[in-house]
């Protein structure tokens, strides 16, 4: 390169190729250098984590910190060390040595990709993951069984049931409001079959209200910090069940970084699942009512088996504190959101990333799945929520849903979806009718309002006013008749439609 030495040439900003004649072929090398520079840089892996940018900066020999540096600074400098660490390693022939050959030998050709590492799992772990494969395998063939016989129905029946279901959404309206605590009310979650609505507040308490009359039922306490996460453990509740009052029906999550189970009739929790080091945010019973997802200020999420209060997997990968979790209705996959506005969809039974949910410019707080078994809804500080299909791998709906940020949403699961294992049901002329769980979802926010939105075209359908402070949880009965939503004004406010039918 006539003796030049590249690694010293100063950056050029005008990036215009010079021609003619009398032009420096020093500049003009110097100048396609830069381009080379550039290429090479952007293929290199650095970390995203700014600690594991910190660990790579010191095994270089090299300060972790420079005066007045912030991460992504520290993580362009970082990508320049091993850019000019990779030109010394090549040979007078442009090639890279072997040291580098290593470096990229493996599945993945990205960056985030190369910094993934696997640990060996518990046989507990491999029990899990077994017995999570053979719940999740036959429900999965008969969503997909059921929705080849739901592709069937014309287009039209599907239109006009849309727009029935979107008038009466409509109808909704304030029904009844409750000051439920002293301080903040952060969780709402209706029970299983909609007659109790499990509220934790900022106080560390939870009180179980009755529907529609939003009467005190009961009131647990067990955390010492905000509660922020409540699950009602599948079936609960339920006419025919078999889960007794006095034995779990729920559990909730919140300051000091613990997971508690209870029951209706005692006042005390029945465990404690302990582990986080950080509070406990959202939190979600599997389908199968044997495990619970948590996620936490720790920066991870964790897996349970509540029979035996057992931490089965600490899950890392968020580069910041993860908010929500949520399983899909086959069981086999979990969406995690947090704080660094990216969501990860893990599959359960091997343990694998396969898809990563990128666009949010804030943090994400909420995420749901449709009873489709492959959509999900986030929602985050930046006010949208983003319908993911996780099939063709991308984004394919983005709603403004509240201005100032989403703080949740619930996507309405209804009594007749895939999950229910029920047959789609038939007119009197013997004609498929369809569903109507999946065909809407309601988020809340910042602009202290609920809203109710439809999933088939994403058109607003009914924005509910009430509170007088920001909206921090809502959730939807399975049946669609109550949405009840909770906020800073200390509130659970309930809403139906005036006849009280739902959809």
């Amino acid at each position: 390169m006539g003796g030049i030495d590249l690694a010293n040439v100063p950056l050029d900003r005008d990036y215009l190729m010079p021609a003619g004649a009398g032009v420096s072929s020093e500049k003009a090398s110097a100048i396609l250098s830069q381009f080379d520079r550039k290429r090479r840089a952007a293929a290199i892996a650095v970390p995203t984590a700014d600690a594991q940018v910190k660990a790579r900066l010191r095994l270089l020999g090299e300060p972790i910190t420079l005066f007045g540096e912030g991460p992504g600074d520290r993580r362009d400098r970082l990508r320049e060390l091993l850019t000019l660490q990779a030109e010394g390693a090549e040979g007078e022939d442009g090639e890279r040595d072997i040291r580098m050959g290593d470096a990229q030998e493996g599945d993945s050709d990205e960056g985030d990709d190369q910094e993934e590492f696997y640990t060996t799992g518990t046989d507990d772990l491999l029990q899990a993951r077994k017995d999570i494969a053979r719940y999740s395998l036959p429900r999965a063939k008969d969503r997909v069984a059921y929705q080849k016989e739901e592709a069937t129905i014309s287009l039209k029946t599907h239109v006009n049931h849309r727009k029935g279901i979107k008038e009466r959404l409509q109808g909704f309206d304030l029904h009844g409001s409750q000051i439920a605590a002293e301080r903040p009310v952060g969780i709402v979650r209706f029970s299983p079959n909609g007659e109790y609505i499990a509220a934790g507040n900022w106080a560390g308490g939870i009180k179980l209200l009755d529907v529609p009359n939003l009467e005190e039922k009961k009131f647990y306490r067990g955390h010492a910090d905000r509660v922020t996460g409540v699950s009602w453990l599948p079936g609960a509740t339920l006419p025919g069940s078999n889960i007794s009052s006095s034995s779990m029906n729920f559990a909730s999550g919140g300051g000091g970084g613990d997971v508690k189970l209870w029951s209706l009739d005692n006042n005390a929790p029945l465990a404690t699942l302990c582990g986080h080091t950080e509070r406990v945010c959202r939190i979600e019973f599997h389908p199968s009512g044997r495990y619970l997802a948590s996620a936490s200020e720790d920066t991870s999420w964790r897996l349970w088996d509540v029979t035996t209060g057992q931490e089965l997997l600490v899950q890392e990968g968020h580069a910041k504190e993860v908010y929500a979790v949520s399983f899909n209705t086959d069981g086999s996959l979990l969406a995690s959101v947090g704080l660094d506005s990216i969501g990860r969809i893990w599959d359960i039974r091997t343990g694998r990333v396969i898809y990563v949910m990128e666009s949010h410019i804030k943090p994400i707080y909420a995420v749901d799945w449709s009873v489709d078994g492959y959509r999900v809804l986030t929602g985050s500080g930046d006010g949208f929520a983003k319908c993911w299909d996780i099939r063709a791998t991308r984004e394919t709906n983005n709603i403004g849903a509240n201005t100032g940020g989403v703080t949740d949403l619930r996507w309405f699961k209804g009594t007749d979806g895939p999950a229910s294992g029920k047959a789609l049901q038939r007119d009197e002329d013997g004609t498929l009718i369809p569903k109507k769980a999946g065909t809407f979802f309601v988020s809340c926010g910042f602009d202290k309002s609920v809203n109710i939105f439809s999933a088939d075209d994403w058109a607003l359908c009914k924005s509910l006013k009430g509170h007088s402070g920001n909206v921090l949880s809502t959730d939807v009965t399975n049946d669609g008749k109550w949405i009840c939503s909770s906020g800073h004004d200390r509130t659970v406010k309930l809403w139906a439609r005036d006849d009280q039918e739902g959809i």
